[in-house]
């Protein structure tokens, strides 16, 4: 990688990214691809989140993810946002440009949701039937909206179970024009999980990253129903704690690197208008 006064940027934002193995994909593909590009990680407080977005077109940047826990809160910052994301309420992938030439403020930032399509993009690489099966998804913020909206999108039964049911209950009523979606307290899993038959169940929360590799969002009595799948967003570790629980009572796991690298293909071909090898992206996230 040669960096040079003709490289162009892309990067992520969000609090942390030391653990996020976006660079080593995204910077495998543009070196496969031939093009004088790379992406870095940018650590941002939440407090610094309009000064970063409003300077990433003075610095020249292309294109940036948004992680937690910016992905809502960036919206209001953009200049236009794709209607998925719109519907979606939040926003992972910005692509900045120029406008006409003359104008003042000569820079567009365009907000897109990529997570929702590399979500089902992953899940049909994995052969996981989701048309009328049964869903559960744990937690309810910007990941979680996403995760519901690519459900429903596919024709799935929705339940969404959140910390906070004042979030869940929100999520589902932003969604009613959709699809139906279920909502309830995270208290309520015990009651819920034994009326879903061979249920996909999505973690959408943080527990389980590292460095807390030892907390789940299930509790250890609590038995997984005879054909469940358990996909955990959670990459690092690669096997979570929750993985192993489901992987213990026979369930099938898998964890979101496969969503990562399949969302960030979509980004990639946003940014630069080159499609990349997936082949390549997941060498790059293999080798971190």
């Amino acid at each position: 990688m040669n960096v040079n006064g003709k490289t162009q940027l892309i990067g992520l934002i969000g609090w942390p990214v030391s653990h996020s193995f976006s660079p080593a994909m995204h910077n495998a593909a543009a070196d496969a691809l031939g093009l004088n590009w790379i992406y870095v990680p940018l650590p941002v407080h939440s407090q610094d989140l309009q000064t970063a977005v409003l300077g990433m077109s003075a610095l020249g940047f292309r294109g940036i993810n948004v992680t937690v826990p910016h992905k809502q809160t960036v919206m209001p910052l953009l200049d236009s946002i794709e209607e998925s994301a719109k519907i979606i309420g939040a926003v992972n992938t910005i692509v900045v440009s120029r406008k006409s030439p003359g104008q003042e403020d000569n820079w567009h930032l365009a907000g897109h949701n990529t997570d929702w399509l590399g979500f089902l993009a992953d899940l049909e690489s994995l052969q996981v039937e989701i048309n009328q099966r049964d869903c559960l998804v744990l937690g309810a913020g910007g990941s979680a909206r996403a995760i519901v909206y690519s459900l429903a999108q596919a024709g799935a039964n929705v339940h969404v179970l959140a910390r906070r049911i004042d979030q869940a209950r929100q999520l589902a009523i932003d969604f009613e024009s959709v699809a139906p979606v279920q909502a309830d307290s995270l208290a309520a899993l015990s009651s819920l999980i034994t009326r879903l038959k061979a249920p996909l169940i999505i973690n959408t929360t943080p527990l389980g990253m590292d460095p807390t590799v030892e907390n789940t969002v299930w509790p250890d009595s609590q038995p997984f129903p005879e054909g469940t799948f358990v996909y955990d967003l959670v990459y690092n570790p690669l096997e979570t704690r929750l993985m192993q629980q489901a992987q213990a009572a026979g369930c099938r796991t898998a964890n979101g690197l496969g969503m990562l690298l399949h969302q960030g293909a979509i980004a990639f071909e946003l940014w630069t208008g080159r499609k990349p090898s997936i082949h390549v992206m997941k060498k790059g996230l293999e080798s971190a």
